[in-house]
């Protein structure tokens, strides 16, 4: 049976793609410190979170869905690799729609505290792989 933790990261997922950030983010403290470590940015409150970063991702790509979540439990972290597939719609930083699909692979930790509250997180994923996909940035060469 999974922990309520992992409940929790897993209700998120299934709001981010209902487009229910207020859902996505009900279980989140006061205060975050939750990372996109391929942009560098980092988001201290849930309305940050809610109004900056999730946005910036429907922005980008109107269909974009979250799929084959796989949830390992650490305790007070629960560690979710998944793939993120959606058609290049919007604009993405200063480039322009290409209307290609994409699919990335990430991996995220949500942290909480003892009482189950989200106090953060961290998200990895391949920028590299994200712009050749779009035709923004050529293949790298193999070594």
């Amino acid at each position: 049976m999974a922990s309520g933790n992992v409940e929790t990261h897993r209700a998120g997922h299934e709001a981010f793609n209902q487009r229910d950030f207020e859902a996505m983010t009900k279980h989140y403290a006061d205060n975050i410190g939750w990372t996109d470590h391929s942009q560098s940015r980092t988001f201290r409150t849930p309305q940050e979170f809610k109004d900056d970063f999730l946005p910036g991702w429907i922005q980008t790509s109107s269909d974009i869905r979250i799929t084959d979540p796989h949830y390992i439990d650490a305790g007070q972290t629960v560690v979710c690799t998944f793939n993120v597939a959606g058609t290049h719609d919007g604009p993405l930083g200063p480039f322009p729609a290409t209307g290609k699909q994409f699919a990335l692979p990430l991996c995220e930790m949500w942290h909480f505290d003892s009482s189950g509250q989200v106090v953060g997180g961290d998200l990895y994923y391949d920028q590299v792989s994200l712009l050749t996909q779009l035709g923004l940035m050529p293949e790298p060469s193999s070594a």
